[in-house]
């Protein structure tokens, strides 16, 4: 196999290193095994946490900060950025991720995806109309009410009060008041990406799933996935629009399907948007092997996440696609995907938290990538 040209398109390894820091380190491995081969770094995400840090090192972008709240409704500054063609990029992480919340805080009961909205609106005031929202990381399960009420929507119950829009009072909304929604959202639209297809409620919907993740009890699992039930059923008899069965509604919490009644909104896979904003496809044409990873690969990686993208790309150009991940399972079901061979980095068994050391990991995956580079290129050593 004649190698010269090599595509990389690292996501991050969770709670290890970061997508950016993971492909500078295979590119290191690479040039000194190989010095003149060519190389097309792409650090990768898939829409969520860390998604505009990875658009913004790789296109002109400017930075806008603004005033919010986070997911507990405490005072916080938050970024976005906005190409050179007016497209706002941002990320609910930024103002809603369970990261800004401490451990011991985090029950998706209480928290409001408020400050994603205030972000909305900021860029709005600003007079763009164009966006791409990365859902992700989210440490709320409210349906999107929170980014809403900051864009003007209003939600009642029974005896007319306003509803606190947070997760454990979705069961008490039973109608909208959407005569106070920006007007400037009737000439904006909307590009929301998302890594994952569960629906809105239901055994595979955003409570039973992610909530769990985000401090929610099994009781309170319960509570919040009747609360989805009964705020879809409302917003089905509100604006007709039945998002119950949508796949994808159900990411970030039922975000990805809360906002579409009220937003010129369309649901995409968020690595495609990531790719597409990098020209990705541009640089694997002349490629002769791409070598992608993350954290953890299975048989989901080939089902939407971030790996999935890289891969329907390459498969389209034929070239081959190597993956490396931190942990490797269910490696038949990868390569009947498509992926030419999966490896693990890890070089003999030991704890997590071992192989969750920055150091560790950096110096795991050089290796793993220089013995690759050995096999793959006999005649530069």
């Amino acid at each position: 196999m004649s190698i010269h040209n090599i595509v990389l398109a690292f996501d991050s390894f969770k709670g290890s290193i970061t997508a950016a820091e993971a492909t500078a380190c295979a590119r290191q491995a690479i040039l000194r095994h190989c010095p003149e081969m060519e190389i097309a770094p792409f650090p990768i995400a898939d829409g969520g946490e860390g998604t505009t840090e990875i658009i913004g090192r790789c296109l002109p972008v400017q930075q806008i900060t603004c005033q919010t709240h986070n997911p507990l409704m405490e005072e916080m500054e938050a970024s976005y950025l906005v190409t050179t063609n007016g497209t706002v990029i941002l990320e609910m992480a930024a103002a809603s991720g369970l990261t800004l919340v401490p451990p011991d805080r985090r029950n998706p009961m209480n928290t409001t995806t408020l400050g994603t909205g205030e972000m909305i609106a900021d860029a709005l005031s600003r007079g763009y109309r164009h966006f791409i929202l990365g859902l992700g990381g989210s440490a709320t399960n409210d349906a999107g009410v929170g980014a809403l009420s900051a864009l003007g929507v209003r939600f009642r119950d029974d005896a007319n009060r306003e509803v606190e829009p947070v997760g454990g009072n979705l069961h008490r909304i039973t109608r909208l008041d959407t005569t106070h929604l920006r007007p400037e959202l009737r000439e904006s639209s909307f590009t929301i990406a998302c890594d994952v297809t569960n629906p809105f409620a239901g055994p595979s919907g955003a409570a039973y799933i992610y909530a769990p993740q985000k401090g929610a009890s099994p009781a309170q699992v319960r509570c919040l996935d009747d609360g989805l039930q009964h705020y879809a059923d409302v917003l089905l008899k509100e604006t007709g629009m039945d998002i119950s069965l949508l796949p994808g509604a159900g990411a970030a919490g039922g975000m990805g399907g809360g906002l579409l009644p009220f937003l010129n909104a369309r649901l995409q896979s968020g690595i495609d948007i990531v790719l597409e904003l990098l020209h990705f496809e541009e640089a694997v044409r002349s490629a002769d092997l791409v070598i992608t990873g993350e954290g953890k690969i299975d048989s989901q990686t080939a089902m939407g996440k971030a790996l999935s993208g890289v891969l329907s790309i390459a498969r389209k150009h034929q070239v081959p696609v190597v993956a490396l991940g931190g942990s490797v399972e269910e490696v038949p079901a990868l390569n009947a995907a498509g992926f030419t061979c999966v490896l693990s980095i890890q070089p003999s068994p030991g704890t997590l938290e071992k192989a969750m050391q920055r150091e560790f990991a950096l110096q795991n995956l050089e290796q793993t990538v220089t013995q690759l580079l050995r096999l793959l290129t006999p005649s530069t050593h």
